[in-house]
């Protein structure tokens, strides 16, 4: 495995910048455009990394993942999915029309307004929505290092003001219960997360296991809970590409504008890629094809 994952750094990492960085989280741009991470963590409990897979990066939309996987170990029943849908959106992973046009019920988890009804269920959950999912990510990754980059959130708050007027839609339609400014400031929070590829990819391996932490460790999710969010993974969790990254990489995915990709293997394996420069749907331009290339190799695929 780690020589696969060295042969898949070196072919993919970039020899000069590629895609694009979000102008709109100014922070990101201090990554290394010619980073490139990659590790596997297998439900056997071996980690093994290439590249800059030991690089702290901001996991950014990867966090609604988690954050959704907090909710749902609560065993809400349906009242989280009173609030939110599980379809595919078509459209921007920020869109005011949709959401208008749809009465404040937000098509998935994994776009902005879904991840912050989402936040704000957590907050009338748990107090402190943002803390709530640092800790469950320091506990399944098994690292204490595990931070929030305080500048980052704070750069990225006084940059939100499309997610502001989310947020202000969401309430207007009776779909956000706390106050905006602190359902933001919780989002903000766990968006600007550090992580490396390698704490990522062990603290998703609950969704390669049906719900459990590790071979000897506790259920964080029930087994259909955790099918459940690798269904709406793979429909969802790459924002308007979805349908191009399940017929490239085969897998269940989430992505961050933070060059991120966490995939799940079931029953085998997660893979967490990283390199920050984004196509124009917001996805890791060499990230992507660096998995397509490993499911390629591995014949790793849910199809």
């Amino acid at each position: 495995m780690e020589a696969l994952l060295e042969d898949l750094a070196a072919a993919h990492r970039p020899s000069s910048p590629v895609g694009r960085i979000p102008a709109s989280i100014p922070h990101l741009s201090a990554a290394d455009p010619l980073g490139f991470g990659i590790a596997v963590a297998t439900v056997e409990g071996e980690v093994f990394g290439a590249g800059d897979a030991d690089v702290p990066f901001s996991i950014q939309s990867i966090s609604k993942l988690f954050s959704l996987a907090l909710a749902l170990a609560g065993d809400p029943g349906e009242a989280l999915w009173r609030r939110v849908l599980r379809e595919p959106s078509g459209t921007a992973f920020n869109s005011l029309v949709q959401l208008e046009a749809e009465s404040g019920i937000p098509r998935n988890p994994f776009i902005n307004a879904g991840a912050l009804v989402v936040t704000d269920f957590l907050m009338e959950r748990l107090g402190d929505a943002g803390e709530a999912v640092l800790a469950f990510l320091r506990g399944l990754s098994g690292s204490a290092r595990i931070t929030v980059d305080g500048d980052a959130a704070a750069a990225e708050l006084a940059a939100s003001s499309r997610n502001r007027a989310l947020a202000h839609f969401l309430a207007d339609f009776g779909n956000l219960h706390n106050p905006v400014d602190a359902v933001l400031t919780h989002y903000v929070r766990h968006c600007s997360i550090a992580m490396s590829c390698r704490d990522l990819a062990r603290a998703g391996l609950f969704l390669a296991r049906g719900g459990v932490a590790s071979p000897d460790g506790p259920r964080v999710l029930s087994a259909d809970n955790a099918k459940r969010i690798n269904s709406i993974m793979l429909t969802c969790g790459m924002y308007d590409a979805a349908g191009e990254f399940a017929y490239r990489v085969g897998l269940p995915g989430k992505s961050g504008v933070g060059g991120g990709i966490l995939a799940v293997v079931p029953g085998r394996c997660t893979v967490c890629v990283w390199s920050p420069g984004l196509d124009a749907k917001g996805n890791s331009v060499a990230g992507t094809a660096a998995l397509a290339e490993l499911t390629a190799r591995t014949g790793w695929s849910v199809f």
